[in-house]
């Protein structure tokens, strides 16, 4: 386990910290793509999901390439852990490129019919032409794309009623292809996640692996704690005080410790345990137990 210590050298090393070099591109994405592409003749829309809290950072710029021209509808899921204000401010930035976009929380089932209204409005010329032209009637035909762990599962959970979809809060669960009946007329082709294959932007990999889009694993993990104090000490200071009862260090570092030394993540005397600190922050962010945040908004992309 490794130790922060106060000395210049450490301190040092953490503050410098500037590059994050993810560089994760899995044969099975690889082969998912692909599959994107062969099967979109199948389908008449698509839906892309979005993590609410990262909605420019989980969004996969190969999805552009491959859907083009295919009707589309956004949805923003995980709404409830997300900043609602912030959210609307994703909604208008979709509505100003015409493409609605719609907010879901998938434990209550908020927004699931309005993305069931929107799929059948958005292919309602389509299914019409085929009518006149003595097509008979069939289901409309969807496919959700996303990276990993944006929830695809439980959305489709939500859209069947039922639990026909493998679900967890890791990525990777997804797997293989599988058509579901859902209500309403409609058929949906799922899809497992796809990840791009290089970070080139450190601020989308940091947030990718804030949200869990990216395994714990093959990231430092006490690193990347640190990058999130750092990250919430800047857009939601008030909520990091408030979750750990703590005053805001001058340093992400400082900050860390002082969350630790209040949770007692002590080994002995004055030693930290900043891989028990790390695992508190992360977990905590990612369960919503901090506050509802957004990691960015669509001004950051101006910035680009």
């Amino acid at each position: 386990m490794k130790k922060y210590n106060k000395n210049k050298e450490t301190d040092q090393k953490i503050q410098n910290e500037d590059r994050m070099h993810i560089n994760w591109f899995p044969g099975h994405m690889k082969k998912t793509r692909d599959l994107l592409k062969e099967n979109l003749k199948l389908v008449d829309v698509v839906v892309e999901l979005l993590d609410s809290r990262i909605p420019y950072s989980s969004k996969n710029p190969e999805i552009d390439k491959i859907i083009q021209s295919k009707p589309r509808v956004v949805v923003l899921n995980k709404a409830d852990l997300a900043d609602a204000n912030k959210l609307k401010l994703w909604v208008k930035y979709y509505k100003d490129l015409n493409t609605k976009a719609i907010c879901v929380n998938t434990l209550t089932g908020e927004g699931i019919n309005e993305l069931i209204e929107e799929c059948k409005n958005v292919t309602k010329e389509k299914m019409e032409a085929l009518i006149k032209k003595g097509r008979k009637e069939r289901p409309i035909r969807m496919m959700i794309v996303g990276i990993p762990n944006v929830g695809k599962s439980s959305i489709i959970n939500r859209l069947t009623g039922r639990k026909s979809a493998q679900t967890g809060d890791r990525p990777g669960i997804t797997k293989g292809k599988q058509w579901v009946r859902l209500k309403g007329n409609l058929e949906l082709l799922d899809t497992p996640g796809i990840l791009w294959p290089k970070f080139e932007d450190e601020r989308v990999a940091l947030n990718l692996a804030f949200t869990r889009a990216i395994k714990d694993e093959i990231l430092d993990i006490e690193t990347l704690a640190l990058k999130l104090i750092e990250k919430l000490s800047d857009i939601a200071p008030d909520k990091l005080v408030e979750r750990y009862k703590i005053e805001l260090g001058q340093t992400p570092l400082e900050t860390m410790e002082n969350i630790g030394r209040k949770r007692g993540c002590i080994i002995s005397k004055n030693e930290l345990d900043y891989t028990r600190i790390a695992n508190i922050v992360l977990n905590e962010f990612r369960e919503g137990k901090i506050g509802n945040i957004t990691l960015e908004v669509p001004s950051d992309i101006e910035k680009e």
